[in-house]
């Protein structure tokens, strides 16, 4: 890919205009290529940036619903919440257990806070921990770690086959 991309300026200099967007993704390619295949050198940093993307999408998705939180107050107590939530998630545990559990035992006037921490939570009330999530991370994981090998094996064919 590499080869093909330093040849391409010779054949498309008279046909692709120097401020297309066609020449942009190509400078852009260009002068990325280093951070862009970073990840074929280290297997465990991943191809993509999807758990992060993933992330922002809640607060994407939030962000007119916060226009109506009532005032700056409002707004903690929602970034509170969604926090409480987040942690949750996190953590596989059955979101509505948890939240439901830390906000009666926080209204009761529970103060020592490390119970209600998501991963002591879970270590007592294990019914609530969701193992379909666990289970589909680590498959996940080895479906990713089978295509690194794929692609470290195709990589080492073709530099001894050079």
């Amino acid at each position: 890919m590499r080869t093909e991309l330093d040849s391409i300026d010779d054949r498309t200099e008279q046909v692709v205009l120097p401020k297309s967007e066609l020449r942009k993704a190509l400078n852009y390619l260009r002068n990325h290529w280093t951070e862009l295949t970073r990840y074929l050198d280290d297997p465990t940093l991943p191809i993509d940036n999807n758990e992060c993307e993933q992330l922002m999408k809640q607060v994407a998705l939030g962000r007119k619903n916060w226009l109506f939180a009532g005032s700056v107050a409002g707004g903690e107590r929602t970034a509170g919440f969604l926090t409480l939530v987040s942690s949750a998630h996190r953590n596989d545990l059955d979101v509505w257990a948890y939240v439901n559990d830390v906000l009666k035992r926080l209204l009761a006037g529970e103060t020592d806070y490390e119970p209600l921490l998501p991963w002591n939570w879970a270590a007592t009330h294990p019914n609530h921990i969701r193992t379909f999530r666990q289970d589909e991370r680590r498959e996940r994981q080895v479906r990713k770690q089978a295509s690194r090998e794929r692609r470290r094996r195709q990589k080492a064919l073709s530099k001894s086959s050079r």
